[in-house]
């Protein structure tokens, strides 16, 4: 049997007079790393491999004290060492493939990950926290219980409750329960939660097209002729009731500026459309949901700006029905451009009751 001096941790060491060259490379990572965080400086030591991290942190722990001269000595040989390199390498196949995303193509990049069985790295919660709630709410409804509770609480406050909202209320109120219950949850069950929930992201089919088919449509149907829409409408409504339903959801067409548009970001609209655009626009705009919208328009501005319009308007005559939807056309374009680089926001539709 082994004394018992032989069972207990090596005692901590100083290796104050200690040449760098005697110190293992162990030693100088760890006098680096202190250096650098005494430092303030961000070192991303949970990048490292979990081995690597415990070897750092023991290392730590059985040392007590370097003078300066070894510290000198030792950060001279590692700013040394950084000068010689030329060029580094990501660590592995999967870092290799997250450092080339965007420049590969994704199916060569999901072939190439399936194949060496490599998820991409990096925090996974920070993927899942990046999804939209469309993209989530599948995830909430296929797992657990449990394992939904935890993805609530990780989500940021806004987007939990969103999410929330789009449950059924029996599931919503399990769900809410158990989020009670998280905080006997230990970080690597949290962590174990995210990396399953990332890995299938990972195994979802590779996407030919960024957006939706509602998406795309509605985007089509958007720039297409008011009566060309209203066709394509009806054969979809014949074809597909709940898609053509869905599709009217993502079309926004000059007649939804009242319902979709906050009365307060009109003017920074007008401001933006070419005023001859705007003109033709509410000159055509004359009858049914889209004399509605030029109204909502010249109401919601200034009184001296909106007389303007209408001076200009009966100044402009009769304009032809192909240049009426032309200019309106451009003045949706406008008010998507603004949403896009979030200077205004859209209002969401009310949902109809059954």
């Amino acid at each position: 049997m082994k004394p018992l001096a032989q069972l207990s941790p090596p005692a901590p060491r100083a290796v104050a007079g200690v040449p760098s060259g005697a110190l293992s490379r162990k030693q100088k990572a760890a006098i680096i790393v202190r250096f650098l965080l005494n430092e303030g400086a961000d070192v991303p030591i949970s990048e490292l491999p979990d081995e690597m991290q415990a070897d750092l942190a023991q290392q730590m722990g059985h040392m007590r004290y370097v003078n300066r001269d070894t510290l000198s000595d030792v950060v001279m040989e590692f700013a040394q060492e950084l000068e010689g390199i030329g060029l580094a390498f990501p660590n592995g196949m999967a870092g290799a493939l997250s450092a080339m995303e965007g420049r590969i193509s994704p199916i060569t990049a999901a072939r190439l990950r399936k194949e060496a069985g490599v998820r991409q790295v990096g925090d996974p919660w920070q993927r899942i926290k990046a999804l939209s709630v469309e993209q989530l709410l599948p995830m909430v409804e296929n797992e657990c219980t449990e394992v939904a509770a935890v993805l609530l609480a990780k989500l940021d406050v806004a987007k939990a409750a969103e999410l929330l909202g789009k449950l059924p209320g029996d599931r919503a109120r399990r769900i809410t329960y158990a989020v009670s219950l998280t905080d006997a949850v230990t970080p690597e069950a949290v962590d174990r939660i995210g990396l399953s929930l990332a890995t299938q992201l990972d195994d979802q089919p590779i996407r030919a097209f960024d957006e939706a088919p509602v998406d795309r449509v509605g985007a089509i149907l958007n720039f297409s002729p008011a009566s060309t829409r209203d066709d394509v409408l009806i054969g979809l409504e014949e074809e597909d009731q709940e898609f053509a339903n869905r599709v009217r959801k993502a079309i926004f067409t000059f007649a939804n500026i009242p319902e979709r548009i906050d009365p307060r970001d009109v003017p920074k609209i007008v401001r933006d459309v070419e005023q001859t655009m705007m003109v033709q626009a509410l000159a055509v705009a004359t009858e049914g949901d889209i004399a509605d919208a030029a109204e909502f328009i010249l109401s919601n501005m200034s009184g001296r700006l909106a007389d303007q319009l209408r001076e200009a308007v009966e100044d402009a005559g009769k304009v032809s029905r192909k240049d009426g939807e032309a200019s309106m056309t451009e003045v949706v374009a406008t008010i998507r451009r603004l949403q896009a680089d979030g200077d205004i926001q859209f209002v969401e539709p009310e949902e109809e009751e059954d």
